[in-house]
């Protein structure tokens, strides 16, 4: 049976964290960051528009010892954040299901199993996948201090955003999601 991930009143478990406009961390500059884990010990979320340009899916498979893959579906390599680059995360639809995955809500499934690389290889994988590497992370209240002090803004997860192929648009489409253009965002937080 898949665990869940349940979204506690004001953490952001499976939302999507958007940059914003005056981001200066070159990592983070308009990337979206679908948040797999954020409660009261931190934060954790993988970067879903940006690849890792250097590495194929075929070459990830060689270098597991798990040959080629039979399908024909280009499978991309996402970068998933500067932490533990070599761990791999599968963000999916809920077709496909392992003891090992976490229902993310949504239609959303989080699996970082071998396993699933080997179905996916194999074309017995979800319908729609997005593969990581590597995540963001952040200490106890390290990102909430991050939202106070406008770094990010966050909106609902759709797992027509997460899994488009059209990376170079999901800041602006996740941006548009919020209602207003993004060149009237000021990166100056506000005290009351």
């Amino acid at each position: 049976m898949a665990s869940s991930a349940k979204t506690h009143s004001g953490y952001l478990t499976g939302q999507l964290l958007v940059a914003m406009p005056a981001m200066t961390d070159p990592r983070f500059q308009r990337a979206v960051i679908y948040m797999c884990l954020h409660n009261a010990e931190g934060a954790m979320g993988l970067v879903i528009n940006r690849l890792v340009d250097s590495l194929t899916f075929d070459e990830l498979l060689e270098q597991l010892d798990l040959g080629r893959s039979d399908t024909h579906e280009e499978i991309r390599v996402h970068f998933g954040g500067p932490v533990e680059s070599g761990r791999g995360f599968v963000l999916h639809s809920t077709d496909y299901q392992q003891d090992a995955t976490v229902d993310m809500e949504n239609g959303i499934g989080l699996t970082a199993t071998i396993d699933i690389l080997r179905d996916i290889a194999r074309g017995s994988g979800p319908q729609a996948q997005l593969l990581a590497l590597g995540y963001a992370g952040w200490g106890p209240g390290q990102l909430d201090s991050e939202i106070q002090e406008n770094a990010w803004l966050h909106v609902p997860a759709e797992p027509s955003l997460v899994f488009n192929d059209r990376l170079d648009e999901k800041w602006d489409q996740a941006i548009a999601r919020l209602g207003f253009d993004p060149s009237l965002l000021s990166s100056d937080a506000g005290r009351a």
